[in-house]
């Protein structure tokens, strides 16, 4: 407020200045104002969160396709935050997201590419599960909340046998194998493992059980034996992982981002939320919005990799393996690998002459025989180098398509070889006597019955059955040994249907190095003749399915499509999810035998608890 007197106080004001210039005016005048103190340096720090499994996939086309959130375009997000001046560490919240093996070994190896660029990795973790912990080993400092918790339980694997449950339905499972360890058929033949399947999956286990041990060890300053009594102890309270080393630090998120900015010396530290994701716009809303929604269809995506310039073709196997046309849901669910649409992929990827090399990334348990072989023969006629990459699984048909490339590169703790078939059929007619259902057959033809539903094989039809699946295993094992450079007798050895992990198949010598899927893309350069240094692309092939193709189907023939919400899969997955699980293995393998009878599938599903 200005008060009357305020005049006499400024010319008061006014005469003393004036006075004090007069008398000090060979003196340095004095600062009206103090200066500004400095902005504090803001320093970045990437964020990213983890909170669902990561696919394998090439990624999606249309407009939703940078919603969901892949390995490859995760691993990626790491490698450009390595690289950005602008990023000075990276925070890592991890949680429980349920990564695969070959997730974790890509993201562990994305870590430690980012921590050799000088900056800083922070896992933050409330709760976690063995594959959270491995992930989280790969950073410089693991922090938890003191009231969270680790589940580090160990590797177990207790597949589910259903001959009891067919045999109260009356269905009765008919299969035949080639390899006395090929298990794929004993959870419909069996009540529990063969002597050669369960001696083979124990090997198994143990090698992941020691992958496990050697890495938490190697990562944290812990022993071996250390390890293994904390494995035992499967269960430990935040307070208690910090005792025995396995995190570094007690702390909430506030605390943890506190500690950085003290690190750092600044009070501006910023956290750049899901860096790397590229934001999509999905408000639709009135007819502005469907207008745009129909215009984001009709443009598709882009794809910045595939531009001028050497080119390395990232094609991708990922499912049970058909013939035909590859099969997915725009609405999630398993995808089918199908030999039409590899063999066309690879062939795009070979006419392509700014494509250098090929590396096919494999995730597969396994299908078809048919088309597996024709996959490894598409492979075997192209002449620029073709790399396999093994993800979680490539096992039996899996294998197939990758022993045809010119070197074969797996993730430690895959599941491959199962070199072996099995085959046959499901006999309903006790099913059907209780439904009340009936017969009148006319037969023609002494194995006329052979592929029939109702009855089990005839001598003759088993005996006709078995020549078949012994020709397909001597093929197999005949390009195995080829493929490999192995004598024939050494292969049968290592075949049979058993089952290795990475580790083991490099030392059996049925793949060529242990390596991650960047390993396998810079052998393709190697081999390709580009200089390690040399910049290239990277196209993913088979192009993304069309949204509108995805969701009603290739309207080339005439088909009836019907659009199905099957309510109780969900609530099957959420009450009992290794039933759900077994229940959609059984529904693959019925799909795969309703084609064809003749299989190379892996045994049971492995699962790190």
């Amino acid at each position: 407020m200005i008060t009357r007197s305020a005049p006499w106080f400024c010319l008061l004001a006014l005469t003393c200045s004036f006075a004090v210039a007069k008398t000090a005016e060979n003196k340095a005048p004095e600062k009206a104002t103090e200066a500004k103190p400095a902005a504090a340096k803001k320093i970045r720090y990437a964020q990213v969160v983890l909170n669902t499994a990561l696919a394998e996939a090439p990624g999606d086309e249309g407009p939703f396709g940078e919603l969901k959130v892949d390995l490859r375009k995760m691993v990626a997000r790491f490698d450009r935050a390595a690289k950005d001046n602008r990023i000075e560490g990276l925070v890592l919240q991890i949680e429980n997201p349920g990564l695969d093996r070959a997730s974790v070994a890509e993201l562990r190896e994305a870590i430690h590419r980012f921590r050799k660029s000088g900056k800083k990795v922070y896992a933050q973790l409330e709760t976690a599960e063995t594959s959270d912990y491995l992930l989280a080993c790969a950073c410089d400092e693991i922090v938890m909340p003191e009231s969270g918790y680790l589940m580090i339980p160990g590797v177990r694997a207790e597949p589910m046998f259903y001959k009891g449950l067919l045999a109260k339905l009356g269905v009765e499972a008919d299969f035949i194998h080639m390899g006395d360890a090929k298990g794929a058929a004993e959870p419909y033949t069996r009540e529990n493992w063969s002597e050669p399947v369960k001696e083979n999956m124990t090997a198994l286990v143990d090698d992941l059980y020691q992958h496990m041990v050697e890495t938490i060890a190697l990562d944290r300053p812990i022993t071996e034996a250390r390890v293994k009594e904390i494995i035992d102890q499967g269960l430990l309270t935040a307070s208690k992982a910090k005792e025995a080393g396995l995190i570094d630090r007690l702390a909430y998120p506030n605390v943890l981002r506190k500690a950085i900015a003290e690190k750092h010396d600044t009070t501006n530290l910023v956290y750049v939320q899901n860096y790397g994701r590229k934001k999509v716009d999905t408000d639709f809303s009135g007819p502005a919005g469907f207008f745009k929604l129909m215009g984001m269809i009709a443009s598709g995506n882009s794809n910045p990799s595939a531009s001028s310039g050497k080119k390395i073709a990232v094609v991708y196997a990922v499912g049970p393996i058909m013939s035909g046309k590859s099969e997915s849901s725009p609405f999630g669910g398993e995808s089918t690998i199908g030999s039409t649409t590899i063999c066309e992929a690879l062939d795009e990827a070979n006419r392509d002459k700014n494509v250098a090399a090929i590396v096919l990334r494999v995730d597969s348990p396994g299908g078809s025989a048919v088309a597996s072989d024709m996959m490894w023969s598409k492979i075997a006629e192209i002449e620029k180098p073709v790399i396999a990459s093994m993800g979680s699984v490539a096992a039996s048909g899996g294998y197939y398509i990758s022993m045809g490339c010119d070197q074969i590169y797996a993730e430690p703790n895959a599941i491959t070889g199962s070199i072996g078939v099995v085959g046959g059929k499901m006999a309903l007619s006790g099913l059907f006597d209780k439904l009340g259902i009936t017969t009148d057959l006319i037969s023609r033809g002494a194995n006329s019955g052979m592929f029939s539903g109702m009855k089990p094989f005839t001598d003759s039809e088993r005996a006709a059955f078995s020549s078949m699946m012994e020709e397909t295993y001597d093929q197999f094992t005949s390009k195995v040994a080829a493929g490999r450079k192995l004598e024939k007798k050494r292969v049968l050895e290592l075949a049979g249907g058993r089952v290795y992990t990475g580790r083991q198949a490099k030392k059996l010598g049925l793949i060529d190095e242990v390596g991650t899927l960047a390993d396998a893309v810079a052998a393709a350069k190697k081999l390709a003749k580009l200089d390690a240094d040399d910049e290239v692309g990277i196209i993913t092939l088979p192009k993304p399915v069309d949204f509108f193709e995805a969701l009603f189907g290739d309207n080339a023939d005439e088909k009836e499509v019907c659009l199905q919400v099957d309510v109780t899969s969900g609530l099957l997955e959420s009450a009992a999810p290794e039933i759900a699980a077994a229940s959609r293995r059984m529904q693959t393998v019925g799909k795969l035998l309703s084609r064809e009878p003749v299989l190379l599938m892996a045994p049971f599903d492995l699962r790190v608890e």
